[in-house]
């Protein structure tokens, strides 16, 4: 898929991506992902941090929250446009580009993140180590996609299957291979253990159990590494 065309796929999504995160479920996945993140990004007050793929500015606004300045990086211009109408801050800079040609010189970010941006990029050890590249030494580069391993992927790859527009054009990655994207060291986490359509109450007992055993099944996969 060209980078005009992958800008395309998600020009008309700003609205129903918005929508599903104000649903019972999509607040409680986003709660639970963010929580995720937090741990392993911890992005402070004055931290320069990249959010590449970063949509309509979901995460990006939990990082403003904590203090930092954020780029927020994404190839939808109607994605930006909506982070940038939300955020409000002059801490946020947006910006349209493509993950896999960063524009930024080497070592600009304390740290750079990449969350559900990775499912829609084949070559995702190139995208990986762009993050890297634009990534101080000592930085932290954190990357989060859809777990080949979880239901929810197969769910997707069904809807895909069916020629649903965006989960037709996905590529799927279990934890080994989002480890592997890299040969610097680092850790994989993942959350949201629970099904799409569970009670709320009942999915936080679920989510509970879920890292209590340090599954590796969660629907958010999350990488951490550490730039050498």
């Amino acid at each position: 898929m060209t980078e005009s065309e992958n800008a395309q796929l998600f020009d008309d999504w700003p609205d129903r991506y918005e929508k599903w995160f104000t649903t019972p479920s999509g607040s409680l996945v986003k709660r639970v992902e963010w929580e995720l993140i937090l741990d392993l990004l911890r992005p402070g007050p004055g931290e320069f941090i990249l959010d590449a793929g970063c949509g309509t500015g979901v995460f990006t606004l939990d990082m403003l929250s904590c203090g930092a300045r954020v780029v927020g990086l994404d190839l939808s211009l109607s994605m930006i446009r909506r982070a940038r109408q939300k955020a409000r801050s002059s801490r946020l800079q947006v910006i349209s580009a493509d993950i896999l040609n960063l524009p930024f010189p080497e070592n600009t970010f304390h740290k750079a993140v990449s969350i559900t941006a990775l499912e829609f990029i084949p070559d995702g050890q190139k995208a990986v180590k762009e993050l890297f590249r634009v990534t101080r030494k000592g930085g932290t580069v954190v990357v989060a996609t859809l777990n080949s391993l979880s239901p929810w992927a197969e769910r997707r790859r069904e809807e895909g299957r069916k020629g649903h527009p965006l989960f037709s054009k996905v590529f799927f990655r279990s934890p080994g291979e989002l480890a592997a994207l890299t040969p610097v060291k680092g850790e994989t986490r993942t959350a949201v253990h629970f099904p799409k359509e569970e009670n709320p109450d009942r999915a936080w007992e679920i989510e509970k159990r879920g890292n209590l055993n340090n599954l590796n099944t969660g629907a958010f996969l999350a990488a951490r590494w550490v730039k050498p």
